[in-house]
């Protein structure tokens, strides 16, 4: 099925059921079905958008995306969703190589989208969630236009694709993993199990939909589950807290700094919510600091997943079992995991050895580039590129990244992106990049450098790399050394850098 067949029993099943609060704004699913027919009836036939195009969306958390991104699913549309905190380069480089026809974005985002529509050829229609903006189509238009109900639903199988996310590697660019709509559904069917959710659940999202977390584990749950999900433009850990409790939630899902930040909430006095049933954490690494603290505080323990773009979601612990700190937990109903020796080799006991996963939840491909779809593959297995064990126990224990991924604050960083602008800049005659631990951000960015240019300084360099990159990958801390260690190969060498592991 696709998945507004699988969403189907809450839109039109439970249309008068509130569905949606957004500040001082709340929706039915009826509305949210209504509205996103209305859009979708627009999009095709005032755009001619039909199923396979590009739609890409490039804004903060609201109701216009949500109805936005329904409606595209109606059409078949492939969604592209793009980080908000991308400057022009990024963004350039995701429009470009996906090629969106229409893209929906804020008034905050106008100015940086400015700066690259022009060499953007494919993009035809800029829509502006609120209010108008010269050379924009007000999406208060698209829903008033109203339409008949989109005729292409029943058009969109379960091996279509539903969703382009641009994921971060150790070298080049990004690439854009293609998900199906049968990836996603399949995918939610099994969360919605594993963590008992159902439709007397209120959810609270406070993480951002243009990342795989909030979008397809948040949005595509409370939308299956029929749930009512409380909206957060972005996350506050004292409105959070108040949330929590006077909207008597039950589920929330955040990353690990998250967890840093209620914690710290609580220690300046925010009621704790009592009426909670399940925290989850995701995205990065939960510290057993963390784990313990938020146990001790909060009276529950967090409950950790793994997935990746690629893949979605690949292990879990359940909801009703013990949950082990510092595990996964086991593979989702329907997916394989295997821990590997580099021959391929079932690694034995409890050795580590890199994760590869099988299952209806795992990519169709990356976007036009079949070569490194291929390279992704062994055996039919994909290749996460992250390390593992097993417990005795049955459960996942992540160990590390084969690949050099940062992951800070939830979000992904590629090294070698860093690198490239950190060479970019007159002063520079060599760089590398790797994550140092972080109790509050799970790890951030640190830049070794060989300076061209004596008097170049790292307040300088960190200034420069502000100017280019989205800001959480910008290096908090610069070192100066005489030379970058590599082997007789020329292969840098991360492990033989001097103070890795702080800032």
């Amino acid at each position: 099925m696709n998945l507004i067949e699988l969403f189907e029993p809450s839109l039109r099943g439970r249309a008068a059921s509130p569905a949606l609060c957004f500040g001082e704004t709340t929706l039915t699913f009826g509305d949210l079905d209504a509205l996103s027919d209305s859009v979708a009836h627009a999009l095709t036939e005032r755009f001619g958008l039909t199923k396979g195009d590009r739609a890409a969306m490039y804004l903060g958390n609201c109701v216009e995306l949500i109805v936005y991104y329904l409606a595209c699913l109606k059409v078949g549309a492939i969604v592209v969703p793009i980080n908000i905190l991308y400057r022009e380069g990024e963004l350039a480089h995701m429009l470009t190589d996906a090629e969106p026809r229409v893209l929906l974005t804020d008034a905050e985002r106008l100015g940086v989208l400015a700066g690259v529509r022009d060499r953007i050829d494919s993009l035809e229609h800029v829509i502006l969630a609120s209010g108008s903006e010269a050379g924009t189509i007000a999406f208060e238009q698209l829903v008033s236009a109203g339409g008949a109900k989109p005729e292409s639903t029943n058009k969109v199988t379960g091996d279509d694709a539903a969703l382009m996310l641009y994921t971060s590697g150790t070298t080049g660019r990004p690439k854009g993993a293609v998900l199906t709509h049968h990836n996603l559904a399949s995918n939610i069917v099994a969360l919605l199990h594993c963590w008992q959710w159902a439709e007397q659940d209120r959810f609270l999202l406070a993480l951002p939909l243009f990342h795989i977390h909030g979008l397809c584990n948040g949005l595509h749950g409370a939308l299956a589950s029929g749930c009512m999900t409380f909206l957060m433009d972005r996350f506050q850990p004292h409105a959070a807290m108040n949330l929590l409790r006077e909207q008597r939630c039950t589920l929330f899902f955040g990353v690990p700094t998250m967890y840093e930040r209620l914690l710290q909430a609580a220690e300046q006095g925010r009621n704790v919510p009592d009426g909670m049933r399940l925290y989850v954490s995701g995205s990065g690494p939960l510290s057993p600091e963390t784990f313990a603290r938020f146990r001790e505080v909060f009276g529950q323990e967090i409950l950790e997943r793994y997935g990746m773009s690629e893949t979605g979601m690949i292990t879990s612990n359940l909801y009703a079992c013990p949950r082990g700190q510092g595990t996964v937990g086991k593979p989702l109903p329907g997916v394989s995991v295997r821990v590997v020796t580099d021959e391929g080799r079932l690694v034995e006991g409890d050795q580590a050895g890199e994760i590869q996963v099988r299952g209806p939840n795992v990519m169709k491909g990356y976007w036009r580039q079949p070569d490194k779809t291929a390279d992704s593959f062994q055996d039919g297995w994909f290749r996460t590129g992250d390390l593992g064990r097993w417990d005795s126990l049955g459960r996942l224990i992540i160990c590390g990244r084969a690949k050099e991924l940062i992951i800070s604050g939830g979000f992904n960083i590629y090294p070698q992106e860093v690198v490239n602008c950190l060479s970019a800049h007159p002063g520079v005659a060599e760089a590398a990049v790797v994550g140092v631990p972080d109790r509050v951000r799970g790890e951030m960015v640190k830049a070794y450098v060989v300076r061209r240019d004596a008097d170049l300084t790292a307040d300088s360099l960190i200034a420069h790399c502000r100017r280019h990159l989205a800001s959480f990958k910008v290096p908090r801390s610069v070192a100066f050394v005489d030379s970058l260690p590599r082997n007789a190969m020329g292969k840098l060498q991360l492990d033989r850098l001097p103070d890795r592991d702080s800032l």
